[in-house]
C-alpha cells in the first residue's frame, strides 16, 4: 500500500487564508492519499484579520499555531523561522505549501531549504502558490519575498501567463512551472451564495451601487506622511465630486490596523472623519467584505488581491500604487493603475459615473478550478 504523503500548508495573513481554503477542500477529497496539516504563523493576530476568516471560509482550526505576532521584518521573519523549524523537524513533511508574498512565505521556504528529511538526506520540497508575480520594484518587501521564495521552490503554481515569462527569464527550470490560475478566485466562486446572503449592506444602511469601497494599508502609502496626506486630499476631492452625481453617495473604508495606527500617529484621524459621507468601519470578514465589493459602484485600493477579485466581479478598480504585479487585471480586467495621481483618479471616477469606464473581461484561468489543478499535479508528482 502506498504511504500517505504528509503536506503542511502555511498561512499567516488574510490573503493566505483565501488561497488556502479551496486547496484544503480539495485535499479533503483525497484523504487516502494525503495527510494535510495547517500551520498558522500568527503574522496577522488580530481577530478580524485572522480567526474570522477561518470561520467565513469554513476552514478547520489550524493544526499548529506559531504565534509569531508583529515586529520589524527581520524580527518577524526570524521568529517564524525559529518556530517553523521545530514543526518540520518533528513532522518531517513530504511537502510544504506556502502562499503569496508575506514574511511567513519567505520564512517557511527558507526553513525548508535548509532542513533535511530523515532517512533520505533530501531537503523538504516547497510549493509556492501565486508564483511569478513581479512588480520589478525592490523597495517593496513583498517583491523580495516573491523573488526569494520562487528561487527556493520546487513547484511553482502560477496565476497568469506573465508569471511563466518572469520565472523563465530568472532561470527557473520549466519543469517546475505550472500555470494553474489563482486559488483566491476559487474561494470567491465557491462562496457566492453565502456572500449573497450577507447582511452587511443592511447593517450599514446602504443600497447597492450607492457607495465606493476603499482599502488603504501599504507602507508606501500610510507610513509616508506626505503620501498619506495626499490620499486624504484625494478622498476629500472625491467626496465633493461624487456629490454632484448623488448627494448621498458614501465612501466606505474598512480601516486596517496599520492605517489606523499611522493616522493616529500623524494626527490625521480628525481629517479623515471630517470628509463628507466617509464611513470608517472596522475591518470586515471575508464574506462581508466581498459582499461590499460586489455591490459597490467602484473600489479604490492599494491591495494586490482585491484587483483580481474586482476583475472577476467586473467592478471598476482604481489602484493607488506606483508599481504593479498583476498585469492581466490592467490589460483585460477592470483595473486602472492610478498611483497617487489626483487628476487621473478623478477623471476615471467621472468615467465610471458617466458609463464610459472600460468594461473588462474575466481572464480564462479565473474559472474557480485552480485548486483542483494544483492538487491533481501533486497527486501525479508526489509518488
Amino acid at each position: 500500500m502506498t504511504r500517505k504523503k504528509k503536506i503542511i500548508s502555511v498561512a499567516g495573513a488574510r490573503p493566505n487564508f483565501m488561497k488556502l481554503a479551496p486547496i484544503e477542500r480539495e485535499f479533503r477529497k483525497h484523504k487516502s492519499l494525503f495527510t494535510h496539516l495547517i500551520v498558522h504563523t500568527g503574522q496577522h493576530y488580530d481577530y478580524l484579520l485572522s480567526k474570522v476568516f477561518f470561520k467565513d471560509l469554513d476552514l478547520p482550526e489550524p493544526d499548529i499555531y506559531l504565534g509569531s505576532g508583529s515586529g520589524a521584518h527581520a524580527q518577524q521573519t526570524a521568529k517564524i523561522m525559529v518556530e517553523f523549524e521545530k514543526v518540520v523537524l518533528k513532522e518531517q513533511p513530504d511537502l510544504v505549501i506556502v502562499f503569496g508574498d508575506i514574511n511567513s512565505t519567505i520564512a517557511c521556504a527558507l526553513v525548508c531549504s535548509k532542513t533535511h528529511l530523515r532517512g533520505t538526506g533530501g531537503i523538504i520540497p516547497v510549493a509556492h502558490v501565486e508564483s511569478g508575480l513581479r512588480s520589478f520594484d525592490r523597495r517593496m518587501p513583498e517583491e523580495i519575498n516573491r523573488l526569494v521564495t520562487d528561487a527556493l521552490s520546487d513547484y511553482l503554481f502560477i496565476t497568469e501567463k506573465t508569471g511563466v515569462t518572469n520565472l523563465l527569464k530568472e532561470g527557473v527550470e520549466r519543469k517546475k512551472l505550472f500555470l494553474t490560475g489563482d486559488t483566491m478566485i476559487d474561494s470567491l466562486a465557491h462562496f457566492r451564495n453565502k456572500i449573497s446572503r450577507s447582511g452587511i449592506l443592511s447593517k450599514l444602511g446602504m443600497r447597492p451601487g450607492s457607495y465606493m469601497l476603499s482599502t488603504i494599508h501599504r507602507p508606501a502609502n500610510v507610513d509616508n506622511k506626505e503620501n498619506f496626506s495626499k490620499i486624504i486630499r484625494i478622498f476629500t476631492k472625491i467626496s465633493a465630486m461624487v456629490a454632484e452625481y448623488d448627494p448621498d453617495f458614501r465612501i466606505v473604508l474598512p480601516i486596517h490596523p496599520r492605517t489606523f495606527k499611522m493616522a493616529e500617529e500623524f494626527g490625521f484621524l480628525k481629517k479623515f472623519r471630517n470628509i463628507r459621507n466617509l464611513e470608517l468601519i472596522d475591518p470586515a470578514g471575508y464574506i462581508d467584505f466581498i459582499k461590499l465589493l460586489s455591490e459597490s459602484k467602484f473600489v479604490i485600493t492599494d491591495s494586490g488581491g482585491i484587483q483580481e477579485e474586482a476583475t472577476f466581479l467586473k467592478i471598476p478598480c482604481l489602484t493607488l500604487r506606483d508599481s504593479f504585479e498583476r498585469p492581466e487585471t490592467l490589460e483585460m480586467g477592470s483595473n486602472t493603475l492610478c498611483r497617487l495621481n489626483e487628476g487621473l483618479i478623478l477623471r476615471k471616477i467621472r468615467e465610471i459615473f458617466e458609463g464610459k469606464y472600460k468594461k473588462g473581461i474575466i481572464p480564462r484561468l479565473m474559472d474557480g478550478k485552480a485548486s483542483k489543478r494544483i492538487v491533481n499535479i501533486l497527486k501525479s508528482r508526489l509518488k
